[in-house]
């Protein structure tokens, strides 16, 4: 399995916003974004304030949304170019695509408290999609989809812990924590992305 091996909150600080790689730990003082908001490497504090160019700029974006959702460039590419064959407005359809990863899902449902560790969880076995064990993260989930923890699986501690919290989650999910089985109500729009991307610059960047 292909995976970013980068230290996490450097790469928080090389796109100079926090993408909330590491759960919890990005909401304190310990963030390294509230520690050290600079790029890394011995020029950092040098090149704060540096300006990129058109192209600079949508790379950077692209890099961003990669980092976030943890995907790597040819998967990347591969969203593009779905979304581009698919009616409606690209840049939104491909953000709708990455939403709907099986591992984004869980993480959004809170199981997990980062979108790694949700894809650790994916891997491992413990999520079933409609009653079926599925432990490819990348895999794309549909409307009408039921996600549950997998039921030899929901006594570890850190799925009991879940049991009864209430979670803030997208509309187009729901979650029953006493159940620990949630279920796709509709397919993700523009609006329930709740991340800063401006998602046209990677538009412009793949039709160069």
């Amino acid at each position: 399995m292909a995976r970013t091996i980068e230290p996490d909150c450097r790469q928080c600080r090389r796109e100079g916003c926090k993408l909330f790689l590491k759960g919890e730990r990005c909401t304190t003082k310990k963030c390294a974004m509230e520690r050290r908001p600079v790029i890394p490497g011995q020029h950092g504090n040098s090149r704060r304030r540096v300006t990129f160019s058109e192209y600079g700029s949508q790379l950077r974006e692209k890099q961003k949304v990669k980092r976030m959702y943890g995907v790597l460039e040819k998967q990347f590419r591969e969203y593009y170019e779905e979304a581009e064959r698919m009616k409606g407005v690209t840049g939104e359809n491909m953000l709708s695509l990455i939403e709907r990863r099986l591992d984004n899902v869980v993480y959004r449902m809170g199981i997990g408290a980062s979108r790694s560790q949700c894809r650790q969880i994916v891997n491992h076995g413990h999520i079933t999609v409609n009653g079926k064990r599925v432990n490819i993260p990348s895999y794309l989930v549909k409307v009408g989809d039921v996600i549950a923890i997998k039921e030899n699986k929901q006594e570890l501690e850190g799925f009991k812990a879940l049991k009864g919290l209430k979670i803030v989650m997208p509309k187009w999910l729901e979650f029953d924590t006493n159940t620990l089985t949630g279920k796709i109500l509709a397919l993700p729009k523009r609006e329930d992305v709740d991340v800063d991307i401006k998602e046209q610059l990677i538009i412009e960047l793949y039709s160069r």
